[in-house]
């Protein structure tokens, strides 16, 4: 039997083009996804000038499963994000740190001629994930990626003792907010103006600090140091002045997605005891743990829905494009 369906691409010029996905088995514990809803964001953005099919924060109901499946049944709803598989027996896998298996395939790398930007996919059950009754279809898209992306340095570092800060109030940060405030975490936000404020104190901010155009951090106020700080911002921060509202032994954990060099002060991090924290998407445990805290704890992102017709999908990453995207963008064949 021939499986065929409509996927979204990149394309040389930078615009939205239409392509087929199409296979003519089903393999070995592969399982066909009818998809449903699929997140977008700015990962997704690198690949508008590639011919590669886009989408990896994706949603759906299983339609039929290849041989040897024993995970899942016809029917379930199920998840899954930027990895596609890992080999199972390197050290990273063997240790739980799978995200780091350096023969992943993945979004972007591997089965470029399929996405979450489209009508169906065929993947092997391994990096497929239950979505919990209690949580939407909408609402898990975006937590594929932007919340295991999240998730995991907060489970990992953040006791519900720390005081963390949190840095920008977009696709991430607002996950962040919601997570910290949910593991019992104080929670204090830091946004370039006022206009977010309410909003952050609505997700579970304690306190909240305007910094665009305040020269010295000293001054801001912050009642006491910060434990554990999460930057989210598009671009990295000046770290001199979040030196100054650090304690002791405080981890830095950035997530911005920057090319350039990112530079600290070195002196800051021997004197202070300073760690800085790399992390990346989740294991295979934790996500599906993050799926079941986002829908036991009510984590939700904030959403826009775009139909997923080539008319969405171009609206949306237009409007990611211009940063005016609040907070995730979610397609859905749905509306």
């Amino acid at each position: 039997m021939v499986y065929s369906g409509t996927t979204f691409t990149g394309s040389a010029s930078g615009q939205v083009a239409t392509g087929t996905f199409t296979r003519d088995t089903l393999k070995e514990r592969e399982v066909l996804i009818k998809i449903t809803h699929s997140g977008l964001c700015g990962t997704d953005l690198h690949g508008l000038h590639a011919d590669l099919a886009l989408g990896h924060e994706g949603i759906g109901i299983i339609a039929e499963l290849g041989p040897g499946t024993s995970k899942f049944r016809v029917g379930d709803r199920i998840g899954w994000g930027y990895i596609h598989s890992t080999c199972g027996e390197c050290k990273s896998c063997l240790v739980g740190r799978e995200q780091y298996c350096p023969n992943k395939e993945a979004f972007m790398a591997a089965n470029k001629d399929q996405g979450s930007l489209g009508e169906i996919a065929i993947f092997k059950e391994d990096w497929l994930f239950k979505i919990p009754d209690n949580l939407s279809s909408e609402h898990a898209a975006p937590l594929m990626c932007g919340g295991a992306t999240v998730f995991t340095p907060l489970l990992e570092h953040c006791k519900p003792t720390d005081r963390v800060g949190i840095v920008g109030i977009g696709g991430l940060g607002h996950l962040a907010i919601q997570f910290a405030a949910r593991m019992g975490c104080e929670v204090i936000v830091f946004s370039g103006t006022e206009a977010k404020r309410q909003e952050a104190l609505n997700m579970g901010a304690h306190e909240f600090y305007a910094v665009k155009g305040v020269s010295d951090f000293s001054k801001l106020g912050v009642k006491k140091p910060i434990d554990r700080l999460i930057v989210t911002t598009a671009s990295l921060p000046d770290w001199e002045q979040y030196f100054k509202i650090l304690a002791v032994n405080a981890t830095i954990i950035p997530m911005t997605v920057s090319f350039g060099k990112m530079e600290f002060p070195f002196m800051n991090l021997l004197a202070n005891g300073y760690e800085v924290i790399g992390s990346i998407l989740a294991s295979r445990q934790v996500q599906q743990e993050m799926l079941n805290f986002c829908g036991r704890n009510k984590v939700f992102p904030i959403i826009e829905k775009f139909p997923l017709t080539k008319e969405g999908v171009v609206e949306a990453v237009d409007k990611l494009n211009s940063g005016n995207m609040r907070y995730r963008g979610v397609l859905t064949n749905e509306i």
